[in-house]
């Protein structure tokens, strides 16, 4: 066994820091290396502690989260994953700190039910951070652009893009969708997030990236050349129905898939027998294996699937698997995947 991961928590709430160490007593593989209530504190254990991975509350007193996790990204990065409330505001604070380079964010519960671990969801993220790269994910997307320009024109008539990604995809799926052009096909994305935080970055993205109209998912929502809807965080999944010769939006109450809802299974399954050969899937960065098996289906209906290659993933999860279990057309890295997807011709 290797040695354990090293954790250094920031947050100025004594109960949210005690019930962090109480979740993560449980695993011998972690261990709480130091704590902290503001950013100056957190500073002096960096230096002293040399920790694998921060947690970093969102807001603080004296210097806040944003503010701190610039500073460690510009100085010395590490892993950081943010501790965001369950509001709009911090959801909005939660995006902006993805795209300044954080692992990910994990949702502070507003109440803790007695008897359960509020915080059991941080372990995995956790581990999964320890072994990533923050240098890497501060690469910019004009850095990493391919020599050739995303052409203008896509090669196949394709009627719908599905996309599906997790850790890591905030930077991902912006770079993506930079690189394709007004009028490309509708496209549909399944983006692991709480509830609040998909709106916060849809607004986002459409901010960003004006040749295209990106929102959330409405139920009932006839697709167009150019949109693209984000599945809604929350209870509820999204799935693509057909009605006369349109492709339209239905979002849809269920279980968790995988642990998830929205889920890029359900997603990508339903595509593939709405769209089939007429669609092209697409999996990104991510932990676990949601999407593997219905981009599996999409490319047994005759769809086009790409993914996301090992070098360029923040987590090689979501499409290893994919690629595995031979669901996918190509492989290829994130730089290139605008590209692939509109140079793809389907005979």
């Amino acid at each position: 066994m290797g040695k354990p991961v090293k954790v250094l928590v920031v947050d100025d709430s004594r109960t949210v820091r005690a019930l962090i160490r109480r979740s993560f007593a449980q695993h011998s593989d972690i261990v709480i290396c130091g704590e902290a209530a503001n950013p100056i504190e957190a500073r002096d254990l960096i230096i002293k502690d040399q920790p694998d991975v921060i947690t970093l509350d969102v807001e603080m007193p004296n210097m806040n989260g944003l503010q701190f996790l610039d500073k460690i990204m510009r100085l010395r990065p590490i892993p950081v994953i943010m501790v965001s409330s369950l509001t709009a505001r911090g959801a909005d604070i939660a995006i902006t700190a993805l795209q300044m380079g954080a692992f990910d964010c994990f949702p502070k519960p507003t109440s803790v039910i007695a008897g359960t671990d509020a915080f059991a969801g941080l372990v995995n993220l956790v581990r999964q951070a320890a072994h990533s790269d923050p240098v890497a994910k501060l690469q910019p997307a004009e850095r990493n652009a391919c020599a050739a320009q995303p052409q203008k024109h896509w090669a196949h008539d394709f009627k719908l893009v599905a996309i599906g990604s997790s850790t890591g995809g905030v930077e991902a799926l912006e770079q993506v969708l930079a690189g394709f052009p007004p009028h490309s096909p509708p496209i549909v994305i399944c983006q692991h997030m709480p509830a609040l935080f998909t709106a916060s970055f849809a607004n986002r993205l459409d901010q960003k990236i004006t040749a295209l109209s990106i929102s959330e998912a409405r139920n009932g929502e006839a697709l167009q050349p150019g949109d693209v809807r984000i599945a809604p965080g929350g209870d509820r999944h999204l799935v693509i129905e057909r009605r006369d010769g349109q492709y339209s939006t239905r979002l849809m109450k269920a279980s968790p898939v995988n642990g998830h809802c929205p889920s890029v299974d359900v997603l990508f399954d339903s595509v593939a027998e709405e769209v089939g050969k007429n669609a092209l899937g697409i999996i990104l960065t991510g932990m676990g294996q949601d999407g593997a098996e219905g981009l599996l289906a999409m490319h047994r209906a005759g769809a086009w699937t790409i993914a996301q290659d090992k070098a360029s993933s923040v987590v090689y999860g979501m499409p290893r698997v994919a690629a595995e279990i031979g669901a996918t057309s190509q492989i290829v890295p994130l730089n290139q995947i605008s590209t692939a997807a509109m140079n793809a011709q389907i005979r």
